[in-house]
């Protein structure tokens, strides 16, 4: 079946066709048959360098050698257990050790459920009803942080969700990003707040960029005022490096989630943080967790395999952010928008200037960038179909790719 007739049928048996918003294109979207490397081939027999990369996970590109033997060797061996396996140690030691700070970790399933989870122990910790999230900021889909949420929240234009219930939502305090004395002047103000949750690069409707001192002079305030400050580093995770923003920014938070990279291209979450917070998380304390998937076999294994090739090439790093560097200098001085990358991670906005938070990410002019976005598919390139979420370069992308993108870039914008 190709594309169109798969997409009619799956809206008469899944809400919207899908089974996340985002991928919700109109007037229907595209069903990958394949992916090798950096490109995927749909159902309609058409190949595409791919930026969406899985939003994220892909580092190493599709289906990666190393990754998929290592999963087969572990399918042999089983891909579910109910039980401890000597690989949540083993990838625990490596994870706590590329933190700093960040002394015990627990592994979860998604990426929402850690952030669901890290806001529970903060609350445990503290003993505060209160949290607070950066606008724009997307945390998952769970009620406490769908509030001005990024990714498919803004795109939808819907940045709350009915059957949130007013009275949970209302323990949710949002300030803009980039902006260290509105932190200040809420925290001094409100004394009830157990943490502050913030992707340190804001990855869902970005990337933005945080300002000279701003991840420094949050972590301060957070401290003065004894709230616990939580980097959600799901998407920048081992995406910015070894150790992700915490460690490029020289900032050590009390609480870290993590997701995506970390399960090599498999579902996975977890979340990290000092011993003294983590050691009330069930059973050690009275803060309740549990998951029948936590720790799974398959995840972990494919997450070792791609951290481990990340430990042993760290010239990578450098290779994808020259190679994302290199598409904006392609393209500067066209256009009537901005190019902002950080790492592999990249954008181009539809706004003269770099936005610095989600108001001014919010100007951009939608309607061209679907024109544009349209333009690269039709080039062969597919981008994160929205304006409010971000492109990946992977070790798979060569610089033929680079060039093929930034070629499709300067005649699409």
């Amino acid at each position: 079946m190709k594309s169109s007739e798969l997409f009619a049928t799956a809206k008469t048996l899944m809400p919207g066709g899908v089974s996340s918003p985002v991928r919700a294109i109109r007037p229907y979207p595209f069903y990958t048959a394949e992916a090798a490397g950096s490109h995927l081939r749909t159902v309609d027999g058409d190949t595409l360098i791919d930026c969406c990369m899985a939003y994220g996970p892909l580092i190493l590109g599709h289906a990666h050698p190393e990754i998929r033997r290592a999963v087969a060797s572990q399918l042999e061996r089983g891909w579910l257990y109910g039980t401890p396996s000597p690989l949540e140690p083993e990838f625990a030691r490596i994870i706590t050790g590329d933190h700093p700070g960040m002394d015990m970790v627990r592994f979860v399933s998604s990426g929402s459920e850690a952030t669901m989870a890290a806001i529970r122990v903060a609350r445990g910790f503290t003993g505060k009803k209160d949290i607070v999230k950066i606008e724009g900021g997307f945390h998952g889909a769970h009620d406490a942080v769908l509030v001005k949420a990024g990714s498919g929240a803004t795109t939808t234009g819907v940045p709350d969700s009915a059957g949130v219930l007013p009275e949970l939502v209302a323990h949710t305090r949002q300030v803009p990003y980039n902006d260290a004395e509105a932190l200040e002047t809420l925290l001094s103000t409100n004394h009830d707040i157990a943490a502050l949750i913030i992707e340190p690069v804001l990855g869902n409707i970005g990337p933005v960029l945080p300002e000279g001192t701003y991840l420094q002079d949050i972590r301060e305030i957070t401290r003065t005022y004894g709230v616990l400050l939580i980097f959600d580093e799901v998407i920048t995770g081992y995406r910015l490096g070894i150790g992700g923003a915490q460690v490029q920014y020289r900032v050590k938070p009390d609480l870290t989630t993590l997701g995506k990279i970390i399960g090599g291209g498999l579902p996975i979450g977890a979340f990290l943080g000092r011993r003294g917070i983590m050691e009330l998380v069930s059973p050690a304390g009275p803060v309740y967790q549990a998951g029948t998937f936590s720790g799974n076999p398959l995840s972990l294994t494919a997450g070792l395999a791609t951290v481990r090739w990340l430990h042993d090439r760290p010239a990578l790093y450098t290779k994808l952010a020259e190679r994302a560097r290199a598409i904006g200098e392609s393209i500067a001085g066209t256009g009537n928008g901005s190019f902002v990358r950080s790492g592999s991670m990249f954008k181009y906005f539809f706004r003269p200037e770099p936005p610095k938070n989600y108001r001014e990410v919010k100007e951009c002019d939608t309607e061209a960038f679907g024109r544009f976005w349209a333009g690269m598919l039709d080039c062969g390139i597919f981008l994160p179909p929205s304006q409010f979420e971000t492109n990946f370069l992977s070790a798979a992308h060569t610089e033929q790719d680079c060039t093929t993108i930034a070629q499709a870039y300067a005649q699409c914008r």
